[in-house]
């Protein structure tokens, strides 16, 4: 009798993880309450992405004189159709999804699960009679949700979060995004470059103040939402809100509590009118309902699901994967997908271990951000004695004909072995360029391996290559220096 693996959503964790169990030959039951690949499918990643396609295309409009391009008439957004072409593509990778798992016999339940014990599950479906699923293993892959804050409670109409922001109607004339981290700064660049004037408020000294996010890289990221224009408040926080008429909210800013010393100039109070705000402040674990604590999963003080490297619970088979297991594990899509094989794969006997060493962020501003590795400060921090070398991509041909010139590629390696220990890009395309970094780091690659690595020309990817040749003491597209 085969093995049953019981798996409690189908995000790109739940998802995956069904694929692989069956391919090993597992009978799988995947169990999901709203819709078929979670939060990243529905309502993150991709459809982010489709109205960041639509805004970039539109802030390119705008500059095809620069191209030899003459536009006639004016071009806007039309949010309809823009939602429209979003909810198209999500329809189509929901029912690429659905026939795989068919292919492989995965029955998918659509309903709320309760884990009544590590071998039964109860669902209350959507439609019909509470049915009880028995199992040998249980994944749990529920996810998260959008954070709120006590004064910030969002309403969908005037204060959103970031599933309201993917179905609004309209542009607004104006929004406050409360957050500047990956959500909060996305969203600035594409509401900016839809024709909204955009305010981010951020609590702490810098945008997205991620452990793995480079500090140069968030410098270089503030400069360039100066230059569309987006304002930003840094160690700054919302202290109350006011109606404004029936249409808009006063947001009176004042100074961050994690500010340390505060001067009177950043006690100032500064009021922002806005006819929306977006909440981005972060995301909390999605176990309402779930019955961890009768089943005895160990969970942080946030409530996050805690997993040792082979993705297994305190509870003898239940294991947990993706955002369900909170920051301290990197809430990603594609660690989601790593972790699912991991957990799929143990649950069927394997030994497999998760290793997080060598993962990958992206973040889709404009230009992109992606990191891989230690950062600068990280690898001080740990008494390693490391050199930092950039390239800017306005040094090479493909960024000057794309005119894509802003951000740089930063290395850090070991100095004495030259061995990689962390890649930091800021520029276009940066989320594809990083596999190669990635790919690098898992390999334990040293920056001449990178350096003497024949490169497409002309291409972005040679940007990558001219920072490993400056992190060998031999840069080729910089002036010799004096």
């Amino acid at each position: 009798m085969p093995e049953r693996i019981t798996i409690v959503g189908a995000g790109p964790g739940g998802y995956i993880g069904a694929i692989r169990a069956a391919q090993l030959g597992a009978e799988v039951t995947l169990i999901e309450r709203e819709a078929l690949g979670g939060t990243c499918l529905n309502r993150g990643c991709i459809p982010t992405k489709s109205l960041k396609a639509s805004a970039d295309a539109m802030a390119l409009a705008g500059r095809l004189s620069e191209f030899g391009l003459v536009l006639e008439g004016r071009v806007r957004p039309d949010m309809a159709a823009i939602r429209d072409r979003k909810d198209k593509i999500v329809q189509t990778l929901v029912a690429g999804v659905k026939k795989i798992l068919d292919s492989y016999k995965v029955r998918l339940v659509e309903g709320s699960a309760e884990v009544l014990a590590p071998d039964r599950v109860r669902v209350e479906p959507k439609n019909g009679p509470l049915l009880e699923i028995p199992g040998d293993k249980l994944i749990l892959a529920a996810g998260s949700r959008p954070a709120d804050l006590p004064a910030l409670t969002t309403d969908g109409s005037r204060i959103l979060n970031s599933d309201h922001a993917l179905c609004l109607e309209t542009i607004p004339e104006d929004i406050l995004i409360v957050g500047g981290g990956v959500i909060g700064v996305e969203f600035a660049f594409i509401f900016s470059q839809l024709g909204s004037r955009v305010t981010v408020v951020e609590a702490l000294g810098r945008v997205v103040s991620l452990p793995g996010v480079d500090p140069d890289s968030s410098r270089v990221l503030e400069r360039e939402m100066k230059k569309n224009k987006i304002a930003l408040h840094l160690n700054r926080t919302v202290v109350r809100l006011e109606p404004e008429g029936e249409n808009r909210v006063r947001a009176i800013l004042g100074p961050s509590p994690l500010l340390e010393n505060p001067t009177e100039r950043d006690r100032r109070e500064t009021v922002i009118n806005a006819e929306r705000i977006l909440v981005s402040i972060g995301r909390g674990p999605a176990t309402d309902g779930l019955g961890l604590d009768r089943l005895g999963v160990g969970t942080d003080e946030r409530g996050w699901v805690t997993a040792d490297e082979h993705m297994e619970t305190n509870v003898p088979g239940v294991y947990a994967i993706g955002d369900l297991l909170g920051p301290s594990k990197m809430m990603l899509a594609h660690v989601a997908t790593a972790e699912a094989l991991v957990a799929a794969e143990n649950c069927l006997g394997g030994k497999r271990r998760m290793d997080y060493d060598a993962v990958p962020s992206g973040i889709f501003t404009t230009p992109e951000m992606a990191d891989v590795g230690l950062t600068e400060p990280e690898a001080r921090s740990r008494g390693l004695n490391v050199r930092a070398d950039i390239f800017l991509f306005r040094g090479l041909g493909k960024p000057q004909t794309l005119g894509e010139i802003a951000g740089q590629v930063k290395i850090v390696s070991e100095a004495e072995s030259g061995k990689l220990l962390g890649v930091h890009i800021i520029g276009p395309q940066a989320t594809d360029l990083i596999a190669e970094a990635t790919l690098a780091l898992r390999l334990g690659a040293t920056a001449a391996d990178v350096a003497e690595t024949i490169h497409v020309h002309p291409s972005l990817s040679e940007t990558v290559m001219e920072a490993a040749h400056a992190a060998i003491n031999a840069p080729l597209h910089r002036p010799a220096s004096k």
